[in-house]
């Protein structure tokens, strides 16, 4: 498995990987018309804009064969949170390359991209009902707060999740990556 840098031409591969793990990943916590409404085209095409953003981190996970099947996406944080200036935006693998280790190596890649570039700290927002978000908790993430979001008819709660040191949290996962 390659873990790289993610380029333009990744955009249409992103886009399919992001609404087939929302398809795998929410049902019953996401309205289905949300998911059944997801496209890759409108999806790729807010990829290819995220390319143009000098503040987005975008690593992808690549198989042998050469297709994404997993990616993250970080950089600044966005709401102003004190105390954290990163924030990883978005991490999704296909359901058939989870527990695999991809999504600490894809979170070492951005969390060592975002150091590099000055950050100190990382926060994350994953919905509460996520059965996912354990691997937060298991990488160190400690719960900072939880709010309601809207996600098309339903109002869900979301955690978040805070690295005081993104230092600390690079040392982590680099003890638990192969």
């Amino acid at each position: 498995m390659l873990i790289r840098e993610a380029r333009s031409s990744d955009a249409g591969g992103i886009a399919k990987v992001q609404v087939d793990s929302w398809r795998t990943t929410y049902p019953g916590l996401v309205p289905e018309d949300v998911l059944s409404n997801l496209s890759y085209e409108r999806r790729e095409t807010e990829w290819r804009q995220v390319f143009n953003s000098p503040d987005r981190v975008v690593f992808v996970a690549e198989s042998e064969a050469g297709e994404i099947v997993g990616f993250a996406s970080a950089g600044p944080e966005r709401t102003g949170n004190k105390g954290y200036d990163g924030e990883l935006y978005a991490i999704y693998l296909l359901q058939g390359y989870q527990k695999q280790g991809i999504g600490s190596r894809l979170t070492l890649a951005v969390a060592a991209r975002l150091a590099s570039l000055g950050m100190r700290s990382l926060f994350v927002w994953v919905l509460s009902d996520n059965p996912a978000r354990s691997f937060y908790e298991k990488i160190g993430g400690k719960r900072i707060m939880e709010q309601v979001i809207e996600i098309g008819s339903a109002r869900l709660m979301e955690t978040g999740y805070g690295w005081g040191d993104i230092h600390e949290l690079i040392e982590n996962l680099r003890r638990r990556t192969p």
